[in-house]
């Protein structure tokens, strides 16, 4: 297998590149945390297409329970279908639905495997797949069968770190905090993304940008995700680079900045700041 490494698309830090490879080869699931918005569901998607890999997505939910990613069995449909007298009922495994891990341990060549927010689930979700991510099998109790991995899939976790993870499941995982990224990394990351868009502009949105990541008491900091967002929207707007330039040194409220500020706290918080600044000065 090839070794994960930056693209022109998705830019990398040298350490998440060897985060990747290191949970690759120790065959090892590996868990990526840091806030919302760094590109973490994104390089799972990166890494498939690194590989050559089918990318299976598992996205959790609050209500997510671990079997769902197993199997379940319909017994609903099992008594209607027996009250209607189907034939179907008499084979049981025609009620048992297939997970997405199922998906991944059947397939024909090595997967990559997405457990998409694993922190939004119940504290015992990550507990609950210990052992089949472990020895990457699980039983079939209905069928009393075994299902087994034909190849063992390139696990990668995602958490936005809303709850703590049990030891026992982290001391199975490779672990990497991706961290936020630098001005200079950030000038490469909106350069991958827009590549003709105007240096000046760039370089004024990523001051405001910057600028508004400072602010203290902010419920959510604007992430990449909404700064690419933001950019979108200026050069839709064909905003000009004068528009974000300031010679005012305290806090302006840029344009579109709804495109940045994702709640009505954050934003009452920016313009109340702005308000002070002008009128302290």
């Amino acid at each position: 297998m090839d070794r994960f490494k930056s693209t022109e698309s998705y830019i990398a830090s040298r350490d998440l590149e060897v985060a990747v490879n290191a949970a690759v080869a120790l065959q090892r699931p590996l868990l990526i945390k840091g806030e919302p918005g760094t590109g973490k569901t994104v390089l799972a998607h990166e890494v498939a297409k690194a590989f050559g890999r089918d990318l299976i997505e598992w996205h959790i939910k609050s209500t997510t329970k671990a079997q769902q990613g197993l199997y379940e069995y319909d017994a609903v449909s099992r008594l209607r279908d027996s009250q209607l007298g189907d034939a179907r009922v008499a084979d049981i495994s025609n009620y048992i639905v297939r997970g997405k891990l199922w998906d991944a341990f059947d397939a024909d060549e090595q997967a990559v495997v997405l457990i998409d927010e694993i922190d939004k689930a119940d504290i015992e979700f990550p507990n609950d797949l210990l052992l089949e991510l472990d020895r990457m099998q699980f039983h079939v109790y209905e069928t009393q069968k075994t299902i087994s991995a034909k190849h063992r899939p390139v696990v990668i976790i995602t958490s936005n770190n809303e709850k703590e993870l049990p030891d026992a499941f982290l001391r199975r995982c490779f672990f990497h905090y991706i961290r936020f990224p630098d001005r200079d990394t950030m000038d490469r990351i909106v350069e991958a993304h827009y590549p003709g868009l105007q240096q000046d502009l760039a370089r004024e949105a990523l001051n405001v940008f910057f600028k508004i990541r400072e602010i203290p008491g902010l419920k959510k900091k604007p992430a990449t995700s909404e700064l690419l967002d933001w950019l979108k929207l200026l050069m839709i707007e064909s905003m000009p680079a004068e528009a974000l330039r300031s010679n005012d040194p305290h806090l302006v409220i840029p344009p579109l900045h709804g495109a940045l500020l994702k709640n009505e706290q954050d934003v009452h918080l920016f313009e109340r700041l702005a308000f002070l600044n002008r009128r302290g000065s």
